[in-house]
């Protein structure tokens, strides 16, 4: 935090300050600036209203973070200090706006990673002060629902079932209205996402795991290993450390062991590899796609969603199809992952108000 102290107010000392019009809780954007940094996504965008995304800039921390297998908090904090700047400078050119323009500021204040999230708030925070700006609170988790209203000519039918898949969500959610949602079931242990990069790891894929698992599927060439499926019957809820430690035996069990400079590893044959990574996403998609469809059905749904990072996985997409008779959605390009412009969509479509004791709210739920 100290760091975040000591730099941002050298970026805010450039930024002109203007008098727009008091800041009142009515305040209703046509423009809104988003900023995202709830994870290891350093994000700004500008989006209007209508759906219409001017820009959506995103500077990724993978590089940074693939030797830890995994997001490092405190590297990522560091690093969204360094990127925030940048990355909103870049979305204001790519949308050709200026300062002047911005009606609005919006930011993650959760659920997600605590320093991370802090690194945003306070960025958002001096940049609504600088400008007299109104600021706006997002949930990030409704942030992804809502990022199937953008870049599209019609909102979705409603009541709408979403189910939100990534790193660290999985949920089943109904969607009533803007603003009005049901949680109907979540992942009791590993998010999809999670599980993936787990998997990925175990399988000696590079991080993350998510695109490596379906990659290194694509060349299983028909031969797909079985694995378990976890219905936990009566309920619409996921478990996915089952399926976890069943491709860890799995690997226990085909893989070569070997001790050089007396650390253990284990190594696969490219063929079983792709064959365990094929079982295990086929096994993701048809417990989250039977699922869904189950609650399309149960709850007289118009239409249903996919959301988030997972949602740019083509075999959990291609069975969700063939399960579904109703409209599917998932976020046009650039808009499933984290970004900033499903967070100002977010506060343009459900504008929340907030004052400048914004906290983070790392566990922050949808209901």
């Amino acid at each position: 935090m100290k760091l975040l102290l000591t730099m941002l107010p050298q970026w805010w000392a450039r930024v002109p300050v203007s008098e727009p019009a008091p800041i009142t809780p009515d305040t209703q954007p046509t423009v809104v600036l988003g900023i995202e940094s709830s994870c290891d996504e350093s994000s700004a965008a500008v989006v209007e209203v209508g759906r219409e995304v001017r820009s959506n800039v995103v500077a990724s921390q993978i590089a940074l973070h693939r030797r830890f297998g995994g997001v490092v908090p405190e590297i990522a904090s560091r690093q969204h200090v360094l990127a925030l700047p940048t990355v909103t400078a870049a979305a204001l050119r790519e949308a050709a706006m200026g300062w002047r323009e911005i009606e609005g500021i919006a930011v993650t204040y959760g659920p997600g990673l605590a320093g991370p999230l802090l690194v945003g708030i306070n960025f958002a925070m001096g940049l609504s002060l600088a400008r007299r700006i109104p600021l706006f609170a997002v949930n990030h988790v409704e942030a992804h629902v809502l990022s199937v209203w953008l870049e599209t000519p019609e909102p979705p039918r409603l009541p709408m079932v979403s189910l939100v898949v990534s790193g660290g969500h999985t949920e089943l959610i109904l969607v009533e209205g803007v603003g009005r949602y049901r949680v109907l079931g979540a992942t009791v242990d590993d998010a999809a996402g999670e599980a993936f990069d787990k998997v990925g790891r175990l399988l000696g894929l590079p991080y993350p795991g998510g695109p490596s698992v379906e990659k290194a599927a694509g060349k299983a060439n028909g031969t797909v290993t079985e694995l378990p499926r976890a219905w936990l019957p009566g309920t619409y809820d996921f478990s996915f450390s089952g399926l976890k430690t069943a491709v860890l035996r799995l690997v226990q069990t085909q893989g070569k062991v070997a001790s050089p400079e007396g650390a253990e590893r284990l190594s696969l044959a490219e063929e079983d590899v792709a064959s365990i990574a094929a079982g295990f996403q086929e096994s993701v998609a048809d417990v989250l796609t039977a699922k869904l469809a189950r609650a399309v059905e149960d709850q007289g749904a118009g239409s249903a969603a996919i959301v988030g990072g997972v949602a740019n996985n083509k075999c959990l997409l291609n069975v969700a199809r063939s399960r579904l008779d109703v409209e599917l959605r998932w976020p046009a390009p650039g808009l499933s992952t984290d970004n900033a412009a499903m967070i100002a969509g977010a506060a343009l479509l459900n504008p929340r108000p907030a004052d400048y004791d914004l906290d983070a709210v790392p566990s922050l739920s949808l209901s």
